[in-house]
């Protein structure tokens, strides 16, 4: 794993009361990053780069979100603007049209769904062995180059804590897969919008890289 340079971005870890806000911070700091934790609209407009963390539940995400008058003033970051942003876990199922755990709409940033983990039938595993949330270590798949892959090396493993997961339905958008039961979309990419349903800030010096990557990509 090379050694991280020191990186000059300004990385706003968006605060809708939703995520693991502090370990993101702490991983950043570690490679030079200075970074905000915040929901505040002019420190938002500033950001070089976004991230958008959650847990939880997807209707409480979008509530959240909206509750704090963040939906217009992320779309305007990332649609309008093209600001970098990178979605964990439920983040990154936010950035869907829906999910099938709620009711209401995502950002709908990409043409995909949240669906939740079923091994009733095409289980590539013993189901014995399977439990939801699927959680625990697990290795990604590359399936296309991407910058945000870089130096990642063979064998990148990261943590995933998750009872659903983000089904694309456009191809050229997934960068990674991940096998728990079946394959599923375990990084998405569509060119300032990217996305890991996994947790880079638990996953410790694989998450670091990728999360160097992304802070320092260009499209």
């Amino acid at each position: 794993m090379p050694p991280y340079r020191k990186i000059i971005f300004m990385v706003v870890i968006v605060d809708y009361g939703i995520g693991n806000l502090g370990s993101i911070a702490n991983m950043l700091k570690q490679i030079g990053v200075h970074t905000s934790i915040s929901s505040d609209a002019d420190e938002i407009l500033a950001a070089d780069r976004l991230i958008l963390p959650g847990v939880g539940a997807f209707d409480a995400g979008m509530s959240r979100l909206e509750e704090r008058g963040l939906i217009p003033l992320l779309n305007h970051k990332v649609i309008a603007e093209g600001t970098p942003i990178l979605g964990i876990c439920l983040g990154l199922q936010l950035f869907a049209q829906g999910s099938e755990e709620g009711q209401l709409p995502g950002l709908g940033w990409i043409n995909a769904r949240a669906l939740k983990f079923n091994f009733e039938q095409g289980v590539e595993q013993p189901r014995h062995r399977l439990r939801i949330p699927h959680m625990g270590w697990n290795e990604i798949e590359v399936t296309q180059e991407h910058s945000l892959l870089a130096n990642l090396g063979a064998g990148a493993r990261f943590y995933f804590v998750h009872s659903y997961y983000v089904h694309c339905q456009q191809e050229d958008i997934v960068l990674a897969n991940t096998t728990y039961g079946f394959p599923f979309h375990s990084i998405i990419g569509k060119g300032n919008i990217m996305g890991t349903q996994f947790h880079p800030e638990k996953s410790h010096r694989f998450g670091m890289q990728l999360l160097a990557n992304f802070v320092q990509f260009t499209s």
